[in-house]
């Protein structure tokens, strides 16, 4: 490979793990900052009140304008399997990245 070649590739991978890292910084700083989020959902979707508002919802006793995506079974379930998979996902990602060095 020629010298000016080389360089041009070795540039491209630069600027695309720079744009990837920053990415991952970013994505990282708002998953950890949400983290305190995702333990009171877990608490209260394992939760009395939890049960208690799904039926009051069942029974029509809460406004109809009321935002409920909370009380779907399959939302905060979704959520907590997706967040306990993204961690195994970190993870095994870093094992394997610390493997290699």
């Amino acid at each position: 490979m020629e010298q000016i070649e080389r360089i041009k590739q070795m540039e491209h991978h630069l600027d695309r793990a720079s744009a990837a890292v920053m990415q991952l910084s970013a994505a990282l700083d708002s998953y950890i900052d949400v983290q305190k989020s995702i333990s009171v959902l877990e608490e209260y979707y394992s939760s009395d009140d939890w049960k208690q508002d799904y039926a009051d919802d069942e029974a029509g006793l809460l406004p109809p304008n009321l935002r409920r995506g909370v009380l779907s079974e399959d939302a905060v379930w979704n959520l907590l399997s997706d967040t306990k998979e993204i961690n195994i996902r970190l993870l095994e990602t870093l094992t394997d990245i610390l493997k290699k060095k």
